[in-house]
């Protein structure tokens, strides 16, 4: 399979997967497991959704009026322009990551600070899409195998995200209160994607590495000293 085709026009970063995969996301746009060719990032800035805007309706909208209704679709206030990449292959199955990273509304999960000026918070929302292939023909996953694939992107992501050090009153940040992933894989017969498989292996390294890189990026942007 040919490399993610990224287009990067801001605010819009379309990634073409390919072909149309199987997607499982809890994206804002065609949210749940849904067929799609296209996974796309909106940037938006507080003006973009000013108080009582129902996101939904105009979220559909403005996709429409370029072509992407058809898209899995994810809203960030992060700089798009800061998108990570990454990819592993591990046995017969490539992995590869694009991500987003913006900590500024950053929590410590199981605890929960008070609503922040999203101004002088800095940019949040850590925003994952994968896309899962496998050089066998017709080697693809099943919904359950796609479910455990989506809790491991979760681990890294988390991982990646503690790894930097960022201490909150509430402890160590964990992640962001809108984070959201999207994973993209062909149906098919392979059950498990857990720890112990070399799918699993590969979804970890690339979600390690792409939200790491991202996670120190803004590290460095807002002058906070980064662990790692």
């Amino acid at each position: 399979m040919t490399p993610l085709q990224v287009r990067l026009q801001p605010p819009w970063l379309v990634v073409d997967l390919g072909a149309p995969l199987q997607v499982l996301s809890f994206a804002p746009h065609r949210p749940g497991l849904v067929t799609a060719r296209q996974i796309v990032w909106r940037e938006v800035r507080n003006a973009d959704l000013p108080p009582g805007l129902d996101v939904g309706p105009w979220f559909a909208a403005v996709l429409a009026e370029r072509g992407l209704q058809d898209a899995v679709a994810m809203l960030t206030s992060r700089d798009i322009r800061r998108v990570t990449r990454a990819s592993c292959t591990v046995a017969d199955w490539t992995v590869e990551v694009l991500a987003t990273v913006g900590l500024g509304n950053a929590e410590a999960v199981g605890h929960r600070l008070p609503p922040r000026d999203p101004e002088a918070a800095g940019y949040g929302t850590i925003n994952l899409a994968l896309r899962i292939a496998s050089t066998l023909p017709g080697h693809g996953l099943t919904v359950a195998a796609q479910i455990e694939a989506l809790s491991l992107v979760a681990q890294a992501r988390t991982a990646a995200v503690m790894a930097v050090g960022l201490d909150l009153p509430t402890g160590r940040a964990t992640g962001t209160g809108t984070d959201c992933i999207a994973i993209a894989a062909s149906p098919g017969r392979e059950a498990h994607a857990g720890l112990h498989t070399a799918l699993g292996e590969a979804i970890g390294h690339a979600v390690l590495q792409a939200v790491g890189c991202g996670a120190r990026d803004w590290m460095e942007e807002n002058r906070r000293p980064c662990a790692g």
